[in-house]
C-alpha cells in the first residue's frame, strides 16, 4: 500500500461521518444481534432444529419458493446450484456474465471442483440482453443473472427483460439462475417484491452480508427437491456445519431490522449520486442508480484523487471511502453502497464536503 492509500484509509477510519455502509463490523454488531434471544434457544444441529427450520421457511415464504436451504456462503451455495442444474440437463456448459462472481473471485472453484464449463456472455461492460441468450447457441444447462450487476456500477436490465429471458429460458429448456445477493436491494426500483422477481428463476441465491449487514450466510432457494440435494452437496463441501446459529441469528435480526429500509436506501443513493454528479470530474455509473449501490469515477489518477479525499475528510470530518481502484494512469473509481449511516450525516456538512471536494477537484 503505497503512503496516499494508507493516509486515505486512516483518513476515513478517523472520519466521523461516513457516507457509506451500516458502520464498522465489529463484535457489537453480533452482540446486537443475539440481545433479545433467550438463552434457552436451542441451537441447530448439521441442518436441522427449529431455528434453522424456521428461518428456511420464512425465507422461501418471501422468495416464493417450495424451500430453502441457509448456507454459510454464497459461493458454496451459487457452485452448487450450477452444478446440480448441469447433472439434471447432462452438460457441462453453464452461461454468466463475464464479471460474474463465479468467474473473478472465487479462484476458477466451479471449474476446478465440479469440473463446469462457463460460457462468458455479453460484453464485460453491458449487462447480458435477450439477444445474447438467443445467440449463445445449444446444449448450455444453466444461465446466471446478477441483479444488480455489481461490477459494472450496480445496472439492472429493464423487467420486461427480464420476463423475456425468462420466457425463453423455459420454452428451451435452459434452468435460469438468480445471483440475488443484493436482491432486495433492487425491489423498489423494479416496484416488485421479491417472490415476484423470483419467480422468474429456477433457483435464487441471497446474501445475508451486503446490503441486510449480517455476519455472514446465505440462502438457496427453489423446488423441493432442488434443495434437499443442495443440501447433500452442502455436506460434500464442508458447509454442514454443526451449529450455524450465530450466523442465522444475525442474519434474521438484520433482515427483518433491514429490509423494510431499502426504499430509504434507494432514495438516498440517488440523492448522492447526484451530489457528486454535480462535482467537477466526477461521474456516476449508473448516473442515476437503480440501487443503493453505484460506482463513483474520477477523471483524475488515483494519487491525485487520494490526496483530495484525504483533505476533505480530514477538514470536514465526512468520510468518502477507504481505498480507490485506478482504473487507467488518469482516472479511478470506488464502489459505494447506502446503508444506515448515511442518514445520519447533517445536511449542513454535506454540503461543506462535496462544496470542498468540488472545488479542489476543478482546481487538480
Amino acid at each position: 500500500m503505497s503512503d496516499n492509500s494508507q493516509t486515505l484509509l486512516e483518513a476515513f477510519n478517523a472520519a466521523p461521518l461516513q457516507l457509506a455502509g451500516h458502520g464498522k463490523r465489529e463484535v457489537r454488531v453480533l452482540k446486537e444481534a443475539f440481545a433479545g434471544v433467550e438463552d434457552s434457544v436451542v441451537s441447530d444441529m448439521y441442518g436441522t432444529g427449529g431455528l434453522i427450520e424456521g428461518f428456511q421457511a420464512e425465507m422461501a415464504g418471501v422468495l416464493g419458493k417450495e424451500a430453502a436451504v441457509f448456507f454459510p456462503s454464497g459461493t458454496m451455495a451459487q457452485q452448487i446450484a450450477l452444478r446440480i442444474w448441469s447433472d439434471r440437463k447432462g452438460s457441462r456448459s453453464v452461461a454468466y456474465h463475464p464479471l460474474c462472481h463465479l468467474e473473478i473471485h472465487e479462484q476458477d472453484g466451479l471449474k476446478e471442483l465440479h469440473h463446469l464449463e462457463p460460457l462468458l456472455l455479453a460484453d464485460k461492460d453491458r449487462l447480458i440482453t435477450l439477444e445474447d441468450v438467443m445467440n449463445m447457441g445449444q446444449g448450455v444447462a444453466c444461465l446466471l443473472l446478477e441483479l444488480p450487476q455489481r461490477e459494472i456500477g450496480g445496472q439492472l436490465p429493464e423487467y420486461a427483460e427480464l420476463e423475456a429471458i425468462s420466457v425463453y429460458c423455459r420454452e428451451q429448456g435452459i434452468m435460469l439462475h438468480l445471483d440475488g445477493a443484493r436482491l432486495f436491494e433492487v425491489l423498489p426500483y423494479y416496484g416488485k417484491t421479491a417472490a415476484e422477481v423470483s419467480s422468474l428463476f429456477d433457483s435464487v441465491y441471497i446474501s445475508f452480508y451486503k446490503g441486510i449487514g449480517g455476519i455472514a450466510g446465505a440462502i438457496l432457494a427453489g423446488s423441493a427437491d432442488f434443495t434437499e440435494e443442495s443440501k447433500i452437496w452442502k455436506r460434500r463441501h464442508g458447509g454442514d456445519l454443526i451449529s450455524l446459529y450465530p450466523y442465522i441469528i444475525s442474519s434474521r435480526h438484520y433482515y427483518r431490522q433491514r429490509v423494510d429500509k431499502m426504499a430509504q436506501y434507494y432514495a438516498e443513493a440517488k440523492e448522492l449520486a447526484a451530489l457528486f454528479n454535480g462535482c467537477h470530474n466526477v461521474s456516476t455509473l449508473p448516473e442515476v442508480p437503480v440501487s443503493n449501490m453505484f460506482h463513483v469515477h474520477f477523471a483524475l489518477s488515483k494519487v491525485k484523487v487520494e490526496l483530495i479525499l484525504t483533505r476533505v475528510s480530514e477538514a470536514t470530518g465526512v468520510g468518502f471511502t477507504p481505498r480507490l481502484r485506478e482504473s487507467d494512469e488518469s482516472s479511478c473509481f470506488y464502489e459505494l453502497s447506502i446503508g444506515d449511516l448515511y442518514s445520519g450525516i447533517p445536511k449542513a456538512n454535506l454540503e461543506a464536503a462535496f462544496g470542498m471536494l468540488d472545488r479542489l477537484l476543478a482546481e487538480a
